[in-house]
């Protein structure tokens, strides 16, 4: 199972908040880090997240991919907040 998934049910984060939170990634990934905040994880566990993600960022692809999103829209929204 994706690392990032795995942690959010270790933390009993429902599906469907977790498919709320990418579904947040792929539209507006400021707004997905206000939802990721708002689900109470602990901050050590968030730092720990915030650290996988940086150091594999495949990682939030795998994740989108496996929750049966379109990563494609995760690139669009990035690029639309690099401009």
């Amino acid at each position: 199972m994706n690392p990032i998934i795995a942690l959010l049910k270790a933390n009993n984060i429902s599906d469907e908040q977790i498919q709320s939170l990418f579904q947040a990634l792929t539209q507006n990934p400021l707004a997905a880090m206000a939802t990721l905040g708002q689900l109470g994880l602990p901050q050590d566990q968030l730092q720990q997240l915030m650290a996988q993600v940086m150091q594999n960022p495949a990682l939030i692809k795998e994740a989108v991919e496996t929750l049966g999103l379109d990563f494609s829209k995760v690139e669009e929204a990035k690029a639309k907040l690099q401009k």
